[in-house]
C-alpha cells in the first residue's frame, strides 16, 4: 500500500498486489470454508496431477467459477470425473494473484447425480435405443473399394485437415468431396442434417465421414441432437462418425455404421492403403499368369495326344468295336444276376415283412395287457374293494385335508358294498 501524500488530501492507495492480497485475504475469512454443487466443465487433468476444471450453475444460470483440484485432493477420489456430471465441492474461495482471478480450491468432491446434459444424454439414448436406431443389425458394411469419399465437417477444423492429410498418405487413389458446416453452436444441428441429405442427394460418393476435433461435453452436443442422429441413421449411403478423442462417444457414433475413436481414425477406416491394393492386385497378376501358363501346357499336351490317336483311325475304330462287344457281353451277364439277385431280395424282404408283423402283433398285445393291469390298479372302486372307503364332502369335494371339515359336518362315505352318510365330531391337525 501507497502512503498518502503529506500535502494532498488524505486517501489511501492501493497497489494492485496489496488489492488483490487484500481481497484474498477478505475471502478467506469468509469463505473459509464450504460446499457448492454444480455441473462440471472442461474438466482437465495435468502430468502434474492437479486437475483444472469449471463449474457451471446446474440450474441453467449462466453463472460459472473456475475451480483448481491440486493431487493430493485429486488422489483421494473414488471416481473418474467428465464433463456433465453434478458434483458437490468442498473447499475454499480463493484468488489466483498471478491473474487476479476468482477461483475455487477444491479439497473435496462427491458426485452428486448427473449433470443436465449429461441426464438430457441419457435420456435421449435410451428412447433412441428402444425404437432400434442403435441396432448391431442394421449396421451396413463399407464399400470395400470407394471411389470416393465425402466429409461432413467445419471447412476451418483442424479433423478436415487430419482427415485430408491421412487419405493423400494413404489412399491418394480416392477422390475426397467436402461437405462443409458448422459443427459447433446452436445452428450447427441443423448445418450438420443439411450436409448429410445434401450428400445422398449428390450421391457422388460412397462412404460420408462425419467429424470434427475434441473439446467439451457441450462443444460435441451439435452430435448428440436428436435430428443430427436421425439424418445419419437415415442416410442412403454409409456413414463412418469419428467425433472427439477416443474417450468421447456421442449418440452420432451409435448411430453410425461403423464408429472410428478419432477423425484420423474415421479416413484410415473409410479406404484401404494404396500400397495394400498394389501389393494385392500384384498377387492376383502372379496368379493369374500362372493359371494361364498352366492351361497353355494342359491344352498343348491334349492337343498332342488327340493328334496321336488320329494318326490311326482304324486301330482306333478296332479298339472301339473290341469294347462294345466286350460291353454287350456284360450286359447280359449283368442282367440276368441282376435279376437273379432282386428275386433273392424280394424273397428275403417277404420273409423279413412276416416276421416283423407277427413281432409287432404279439408287443402290442403285451403292451395291452399291461395297460389293463396298470389301469385296474388305478380303479378307486377296486381300492374300495379291498376295505377303503371314499369320503366326500357334502358338496361333492374329496377329503384330503382337515382344513376342509369342521366339528358338526357332514360327510358321505363311500364302501366296497354301499354308502353311509357320517357327521364329523372332531378335526385333529396332523
Amino acid at each position: 500500500m501507497i502512503e498518502p501524500s503529506p500535502a494532498g488530501p488524505t486517501r489511501m492507495v492501493w497497489t494492485v498486489a496489496a488489492l488483490v492480497h487484500a481481497v484474498a485475504d477478505a475471502l478467506a475469512s469468509r469463505f473459509g470454508a464450504c460446499t457448492v454443487q454444480g455441473e462440471l466443465s472442461g474438466f482437465s487433468r495435468a502430468a502434474s496431477g492437479h486437475c483444472y476444471f469449471t463449474l457451471k450453475d446446474a440450474a441453467g444460470d449462466a453463472s460459472t467459477i473456475r475451480c483448481a483440484m491440486f493431487r493430493r485432493a485429486a488422489s483421494l477420489l473414488d471416481f473418474n470425473p467428465a464433463d456433465g456430471q453434478l458434483v458437490e465441492l468442498r473447499g475454499r474461495l480463493a484468488v489466483y494473484e498471478p491473474r487476479g482471478e476468482l477461483q475455487f480450491v477444491v479439497e473435496a468432491m462427491q458426485r452428486a447425480g448427473a449433470g443436465a446434459l449429461f441426464e438430457q444424454f441419457l435420456r435421449l439414448k435410451s428412447r433412441l435405443e428402444a425404437e432400434g436406431l442403435f441396432d448391431a443389425g442394421r449396421k451396413r458394411a463399407l464399400p470395400a473399394y470407394p471411389r470416393a469419399l465425402g466429409v461432413v465437417t467445419s471447412l476451418g477444423a483442424a479433423a478436415l485437415h487430419d482427415v485430408l492429410t491421412v487419405l493423400a498418405r494413404r489412399a491418394p487413389q480416392v477422390e475426397v468431396i467436402v461437405y462443409p458446416c458448422v459443427v459447433q453452436g446452436a445452428d450447427a444441428p441443423a448445418a450438420i442434417v443439411r450436409a448429410i441429405e445434401l450428400v445422398g442427394q449428390r450421391a457422388e460418393v460412397d462412404t460420408v465421414i462425419v467429424c470434427r476435433g475434441g473439446g467439451s461435453l457441450e462443444d460435441l452436443w451439435a452430435f448428440n441432437d436428436e435430428r443430427v442422429v436421425r439424418a445419419i441413421a437415415r442416410s442412403t449411403l454409409p456413414v463412418v462418425c469419428g467425433v472427439g478423442h477416443e474417450t468421447d462417444v456421442t449418440l452420432a457414433d451409435l448411430a453410425a455404421d461403423l464408429r472410428a475413436p478419432t477423425p484420423t481414425g474415421a479416413a484410415e477406416l473409410a479406404a484401404p492403403r494404396r500400397d495394400d491394393l498394389l501389393e494385392q492386385l500384384g498377387t492376383v497378376a502372379r496368379r493369374l499368369r500362372r493359371d494361364v501358363a498352366r492351361r497353355v501346357e494342359t491344352a498343348q499336351q491334349s492337343l498332342d495326344r488327340a493328334a496321336l490317336r488320329l494318326a490311326r483311325p482304324a486301330e482306333r475304330v478296332a479298339r472301339e468295336q473290341w469294347r462294345l462287344d466286350a460291353l454287350a457281353r456284360r450286359l447280359q451277364q449283368s442282367a440276368a444276376l441282376s435279376l437273379a439277385v432282386q428275386h433273392e431280395a424280394l424273397h428275403r424282404s417277404q420273409l423279413d415283412l412276416r416276421r416283423a408283423g407277427t413281432m409287432a402283433l404279439t408287443h402290442a398285445r403285451h403292451r395291452l395287457q399291461s395297460l389293463a393291469t396298470r389301469l385296474g390298479g388305478l380303479d378307486p372302486k377296486q381300492i374300495v374293494a379291498r376295505g377303503y372307503a371314499l369320503i366326500e364332502t357334502a358338496q361333492g369335494q374329496l377329503v384330503v385335508a382337515p382344513d376342509q371339515i369342521h366339528a358338526g359336518s357332514l360327510l358321505q362315505v363311500t364302501l366296497a358294498m354301499g354308502a353311509a352318510e357320517v357327521g364329523v365330531a372332531s378335526v385333529r391337525p396332523k
